[in-house]
């Protein structure tokens, strides 16, 4: 998703980017992120709770609006209902898959190639 939003920015499109990763939207450059703490698969909120999702995207329509810094990061004030090591265990599994692993190692080498396409996009 943080290449998309580089790419739609770059065709003039403003993008925010929802995540609860925020380190790693700060370094590959994202436009805009709004940083919730939920775990992962409900980045919108618990599902079947309209009210919590309208307000995520609400803020996000917000940060989208009043963001004037490339790379500006807001941290979504709502916390997650339960305790967020509960809520971790319930959505991850005790065993990795194998690919987490693969993409481990791997990480800094993609990072390096987004941030060499970024720079030459810039320059093009």
């Amino acid at each position: 998703m943080p290449v998309l939003a580089r790419i739609f920015e770059m065709a003039g499109m403003s993008t925010i980017l929802v995540t609860n990763m925020p380190f790693w939207a700060g370094k590959i450059g994202v436009p805009r992120t709004l940083a919730v703490e939920f775990p992962f698969g409900h980045i919108l909120g618990q599902p079947h709770d309209r009210q919590q999702q309208m307000r995520v995207l609400r803020r996000a329509l917000e940060v989208l609006e009043e963001a004037t810094v490339p790379g500006t990061i807001v941290h979504f004030q709502e916390r997650w209902p339960i305790p967020l090591e509960e809520a971790l265990k319930d959505c991850h599994p005790e065993m990795p898959p194998p690919i987490a692993a693969h993409m481990g190692r791997h990480i800094g080498s993609f990072i390096r190639g987004l941030r060499r396409a970024s720079k030459q996009a810039q320059k093009d």
